[in-house]
């Protein structure tokens, strides 16, 4: 399920959000389930997909709330980018977890000019209770990206946030951004990934 949320990332065209959003969703599942597929090349593609459309310095500063305004433009470019490649590896250490579950969308709605949330649930072929997934977009530019997901009503950004205000209040933001940099690298080491560094 981590996979679908991270890897359903918006296309580069314009037009419908729901429309795109099915689009790539369904590219992804497709290299989910392709066994045949060498699990590099999957993790590859998925990097793709989300690098290209996932508006990562908007959900950077997201994350962040209030602390992102005391920070410099370095410091600003720095976390991002450490943040885009700790979201990234994340997820992608968890492609392994994919047994099979579908993808059905239940429309859009929009928030505000230029805003539009898309909803969906994930089913598994086992049964069970959906899970419901709620993709935020943003249009910018002709391209709508997504700057959220919330699964079962709990927000990706916001469940973040809460998690990086703590750190930064108790021990400040430079001891966040050394945290994200070695959780960054324990995962590359578990995807076999070589990181010199961000």
């Amino acid at each position: 399920m981590f996979a679908i949320v991270i890897a359903a990332a918006p296309s580069r065209a314009a037009g419908d959000p729901a429309a795109v959003v099915k689009n790539v969703v369904d590219q992804a599942l497709s290299t989910l389930r392709n066994n045949q597929l060498p699990l590099k090349q999957k993790q590859e593609t998925l990097r793709n997909l989300v690098a290209n459309n996932f508006d990562f310095a908007e959900m950077s500063r997201s994350a962040l709330g209030i602390h992102w305004r005391t920070l410099s433009a370095n410091q600003r470019t720095e976390f991002t980018n450490v943040f885009t490649t700790f979201i990234e590896d994340s997820y992608l250490s968890k492609i392994s977890d994919y047994r099979g579950q579908a993808v059905h969308f239940t429309g859009q709605s929009q928030l505000s000019p230029g805003y539009v949330q898309v909803g969906s649930h994930v089913t598994s072929p086992n049964g069970g209770r959906p899970i419901v997934l709620n993709y935020s977009l943003k249009q910018e530019n002709d391209q709508w990206k997504i700057y959220d997901v919330t699964v079962d009503a709990i927000s990706i950004v916001a469940n973040y946030r809460n998690q990086f205000n703590r750190v930064i209040n108790d021990r400040g933001f430079p001891t966040l951004l050394a945290d994200l940099r070695a959780k960054s690298q324990q995962l590359a080491d578990s995807l076999g990934q070589p990181r010199s560094g961000n």
